[in-house]
């Protein structure tokens, strides 16, 4: 039950390859277009979360669930750099997946709070979690002053969507990519919005 799950910003070292595989679980096929090697992809990830732009849920000690967040301050995924996929990657490596981790890149708008990716294990599924971690990110951006939440949900995740929809998310525009599908796995994406009135 989620209950029995604490909601907390952020999470320690100890976590890193327990979200690593968490994260993974959850967008490795989107990834892999970038770093097809599973061992190295996990290493990337370890490395470059950037823990306080998150919010988690925590169960037995362990991460079951992440919200990732990106702001002008920082990002959750903030601490892929070049550098790091080169020192994982090597030269050659490091430029395809920089090409192609560019066209996932989304920059930030003054007075919006975007989604930086949500994950639940598979074990939590169904439980909750999800919407719990969504009304938390929620409440940090409306303490923070923001103005809205901004997220991207690809044609091939309708279950993710759904989920955005029930908690209060609007669509408000359609990208098609039908030319790049052969490499992205998807065709579509849509941004959607949760608008919010600053905490008084």
């Amino acid at each position: 039950m989620s209950q029995d799950a604490t909601i907390q910003q952020g999470f320690d070292d100890a976590q890193r390859e327990v979200a690593a595989d968490l994260y993974d679980a959850a967008f490795g096929a989107k990834l892999s277009i970038a770093i097809p090697d599973t061992r190295c992809r996990l290493a990337v990830l370890r490395q470059g979360f950037e823990p306080s732009s998150s919010f988690v849920a925590m169960s037995g000690g362990r991460v079951v669930g992440i919200a990732g967040f990106k702001t002008a301050q920082g990002a959750f995924t903030g601490g892929i750099t070049f550098g790091l996929l080169k020192r994982v990657l090597g030269l050659a490596g490091a430029l395809r997946a920089g090409v192609v981790l560019s066209l996932f890149d989304r920059a930030c708008v003054r007075g919006q709070l975007l989604m930086d990716g949500i994950a639940v294990s598979p074990s939590m599924r169904g439980s909750g979690i999800g919407t719990r971690l969504l009304h938390r990110l929620i409440e940090h951006a409306r303490e923070q002053g923001y103005r809205s939440i901004r997220l991207d949900v690809i044609d091939t995740n309708p279950a993710a969507r759904r989920l955005y929809e029930r908690v209060g998310f609007k669509a408000i525009k359609t990208e098609r990519f039908a030319e790049l599908k052969w490499l992205l796995g998807f065709e579509a994406a849509t941004q959607m919005e949760y608008p919010l009135q600053p905490k008084a």
